[in-house]
Order: C-alpha cells, then sequence, then structure tokens
C-alpha cells in the first residue's frame, strides 16, 4: 500500500483564516485520507485588511506581502507541526491567498511564497497549483474536483460553500465543475456594514425580508447567463455584485435574506432533477442554517451535512491530494471543469 504523511494548506476568499491539515493518504485500488490533526490560524485585524486591499497596492508592496505571507505560513506550519508532534510530514501543499483571478487575461495569482515557507520548514513545498492551467487556456478553477472525483465518489454532488460557491458532479462519464455564485464573500460584506464579521447560523439573514428587485437584479448578472467553465473571482464581487447591494436603501437583515433566496436559487438550478441524489454541502456556509433550509426547502435531493472538521477543512485535504498527485505526476487538473486544452499537472516544487 503506498501512502503519504502531507500538510495541506488553505487560505479562502471568505478571508476566515489559514486551515492548516495534517492528511495521511493510501492507495490500495483506491484512494483514501485519514485527516489527522487540523487547525484554523485566524488571520489579525491587520493582516485582514492588507488581504482585503492588496490588489490596489504598489507592485513592490504586493511582492513584499508576497513574501511576507509566505513566512507567515512557514512560521504557523512549525508551530502546528511542533504543537503536534508531526514527526514524519513527506512535504507540504499550499494554495496560497488568491489575490489576481482573470483566466480570460491569462492570469490567476496566488501570494505566499513556497521558497520561504520551503526554508523556513525545511520541507518540501509545493504551491502554484493554477498557473499551468490557465497557461493552457484553463479558468485554473475549481481545482478540489479531482479530490472529489477520488476521495469523496459517494457523493452524486459535493458543493463548496467557502467565499464563493461551486459545485462538482459527473456528467456523461466527465468530471464537471464550476463556480455557482457569491456566497460568504457577500454574506461577511454585508454583516460589516453591521458591524459583526459575519452572519452566525444565518440568523440575521432568517430575520429580514424578502425584496423581490434586489433578488432579480442579482439574478440577471450576466456571469449566471453563461455556461460553463467558468469561475468567479474578488473582481466579480467589487464590479458586480457590490455596486448592486449598496444601490439599495434596505436593512442589511434584508439584504442578507434576499441574497440567501438567491444563492439558494442558484444552487437548485443545478439540483433541480436530482431525486435520491446524495449532495454533500462543506465550507462555512454549512453552518449557515438559513441557506442549508433554503436548499432543502427548494432541491428534491438528500443534502448531507457531514462532521465539523470535513466542513472546515475538506479544501485543505484536497490541496494536500493534489500535492500527492503532483509528486506522482498524475493529472490534479481537469480539462473537463476548467475548459483548459488538456489535462494537465500543476504546482510547483521547491525542495
Amino acid at each position: 500500500m503506498e501512502s503519504f504523511n502531507v500538510i495541506g494548506l488553505m487560505s479562502g476568499t471568505s478571508l476566515d483564516g489559514l486551515d492548516i491539515a495534517h492528511c495521511k493518504f493510501n492507495f490500495d485500488e483506491k484512494w483514501r485520507f485519514n485527516l489527522i490533526h487540523h487547525e484554523t490560524v485566524p488571520y489579525s485585524k491587520e493582516q485582514k485588511n492588507v488581504l482585503a486591499d492588496l490588489e490596489n497596492e504598489s507592485a513592490i508592496n504586493y511582492a513584499l506581502f508576497h513574501t511576507k505571507f509566505g513566512a507567515l505560513i512557514g512560521n504557523e506550519v512549525n508551530k502546528f507541526i511542533h504543537k503536534n508532534k508531526i514527526t514524519n510530514t513527506d512535504f507540504l501543499a499550499s494554495h496560497g491567498h488568491t489575490i489576481f483571478h482573470q483566466p480570460n487575461n491569462n492570469l490567476t495569482t496566488q501570494i505566499g511564497c513556497g521558497a520561504q515557507i520551503a526554508a523556513i520548514t525545511g520541507i518540501e513545498t509545493i504551491c502554484d497549483f493554477r498557473s499551468k492551467d490557465v497557461a493552457l487556456g484553463g479558468q485554473g478553477a475549481p481545482l478540489v474536483p479531482i479530490g472529489d472525483e477520488l476521495l469523496f465518489s459517494e457523493y452524486d454532488y459535493c458543493i463548496n460553500l467557502g467565499g464563493i460557491a461551486n459545485i462538482s458532479f459527473k456528467a456523461k462519464g466527465k468530471r464537471i465543475s464550476y463556480d455557482l455564485a457569491m456566497a460568504n464573500m457577500v454574506s461577511n460584506y454585508v454583516c460589516s456594514l453591521e458591524g459583526i464579521e459575519y452572519d452566525d447560523k444565518g440568523k440575521l439573514g432568517a430575520s429580514g425580508n424578502f425584496n423581490h428587485n434586489l433578488y432579480n437584479d442579482l439574478n440577471a448578472i450576466e456571469f449566471f447567463s453563461k455556461s460553463h467553465p467558468k469561475s468567479l473571482g474578488k473582481e466579480n464581487f467589487i464590479i458586480n455584485f457590490k455596486p448592486i447591494l449598496d444601490k439599495y436603501n434596505i436593512s442589511n437583515a434584508d439584504k442578507l435574506n434576499t441574497f440567501g433566496k438567491h444563492l439558494a436559487h442558484q444552487i437548485c438550478k443545478i439540483l433541480s432533477s436530482t431525486q435520491d441524489k446524495k449532495v454533500l454541502i462543506t465550507g462555512g456556509g454549512a453552518y449557515n442554517s438559513f441557506w442549508v433550509s433554503e436548499i432543502r426547502s427548494t432541491a428534491d435531493a438528500q443534502i448531507i451535512i457531514p462532521e465539523n472538521k470535513i466542513i472546515e477543512y475538506k479544501e485543505a485535504v484536497i490541496f494536500g491530494f493534489l500535492g500527492v498527485l503532483r509528486k506522482k505526476q498524475l493529472v490534479n487538473c481537469l480539462s473537463s471543469v476548467t475548459g483548459a486544452k488538456q489535462d494537465s499537472v500543476g504546482g510547483t516544487i521547491y525542495l
């Protein structure tokens, strides 16, 4: 039996923090994993502010923070290893934090310098998983579907409700995946107007009133009429979503209520003919009871919310797995998902 001990690292658009997942991957006829240790290191207010506004900084400040963020990751990994007495890490696999995502311009960037991580930890580090696919004409996203295919194959659909919501499923023998809508990125923004970080269990959204005009405006955003492959980035939030939310002089609770129904609508358009199908929902949005209730009331499917550690660390686990596939020089990025010219093996290795 082939096995790998890996630490997967993920920083998502919700700015919740750095997710660290120590996993063991085994291959014996099929791939299996065991999530051994896990932790989320929250970002300080200053770090959140920098990450939220880095695209507006000068080139030198961007480059400096790329290095600084890599050092932060490396130091947090060292603390994690020491605290959990981990002695057998084969390598680290780091997604980094996306700042620019413009596949139409052949561009995607994730900060968190892999050379810094490898130098500070003394452990081989794999990073920059998206660039090769974008160079091949793909979206560079989503990357998680290969993990859905090989690690979570018992589910018919996998939905991640992170800063951005995406879906993964198999159709006509091929894995299909794409971004569905904004999720926590919008919710957290509206909550910030209330002076809170996030909508705890969706209570604020559930307390609001539905606004039909806002709902129609959100659903009319051009992205939703495009066919896949397609992906969303922070640029879409700034250009398309934020102006619509800002123009409505209604309570923030009403905005969250309406946005939650919009999100459920976009998800359930895909789940409209999924009777008796198993749908796995993970990501921070899985804790939003209002969103889950809206999805359950509309979708004719079995909605499954897993244990907390899978909700929170599935993406970090899968980036660890992408590192395994990179080491074995096996495909870890699917052209059926991204629209690239061909499947590819993505990831830069720092020894």
